[in-house]
């Protein structure tokens, strides 16, 4: 016969006889219950930790993927702003360069009415390889412009055009630069956005492919006129 030890029912001496029973039941430990309790709750809150870590650590990665390629975009933007300052700057002076030519060769109309068609071109482009095509045409046409004043030793000599010729020499070394400035960057960018981690936020956000400012080989120099 066994008795119930938790209520305490059975003397010391049975104790050992009745732990083998299957009706015997050990009396509970409060502390150990306790101690269970704070380990599973130890358990949860490093859980808890690593998740809010593993969180931080994705929000850091998507958020400084995508503020770098911002950055890298809108240094694009910024230098190809630049382009579009100087080619407006040599623009302006295109029709004051054409007039001063005129007084002097006035039956030139094929060259001057081709200077003028590239400048058109010029200010209605939009894409960067629009504006890159417009701008080799543009520099063509004055080439052959800017020659005529060989054949003219008054014109050559004018104060008017000489001003203009090294307002116009000027602008192009500014072109030259601001073309290198913006192609080194937009070379940047688009290797940033083929390589990893760059072409994964590339392709989730949608960042394309910026385009160079192409030009041939001694574009931007104005042809030397002996004064």
């Amino acid at each position: 016969m066994c008795y119930n030890v938790a209520a305490g029912e059975v003397p010391g001496s049975y104790r050992r006889q009745c732990r083998g029973s299957a009706r015997y039941t050990p009396a509970a430990v409060p502390g150990d219950a306790r101690e269970a309790e704070e380990e599973n709750m130890k358990k949860g809150l490093l859980v808890l930790g690593v998740i809010i870590g593993v969180i931080v650590i994705l929000v850091g990665f998507f958020a400084g993927g995508y503020n770098s390629l911002v950055t890298k975009q809108t240094n694009v933007m910024q230098k190809a702003a630049d382009i579009d300052t100087q080619l407006q700057r040599r623009a302006d002076l295109i029709p004051n360069l054409v007039n001063t030519v005129k007084a002097f060769s006035d039956h030139e109309t094929e060259v001057f009415s081709e200077v003028t068609k590239a400048r058109e071109h010029l200010m209605a482009a939009g894409s960067m390889a629009e504006k890159s095509e417009a701008d080799q045409e543009v520099t063509s046409a004055l080439n052959k412009l800017i020659a005529i004043a060989e054949s003219y030793p008054e014109l050559k000599s004018d104060t008017v055009y000489v001003d203009l010729m090294d307002e116009l020499a000027g602008t192009e070394n500014r072109i030259s630069y601001a073309r290198q400035e913006y192609n080194a960057t937009v070379t940047e960018y688009n290797m940033a956005i083929r390589t990893f981690p760059g072409v994964f936020f590339a392709n989730m956000f949608g960042f394309e492919k910026a385009e160079l400012f192409e030009s041939k080989e001694g574009a931007d120099e104005v042809p030397e006129v002996q004064f």
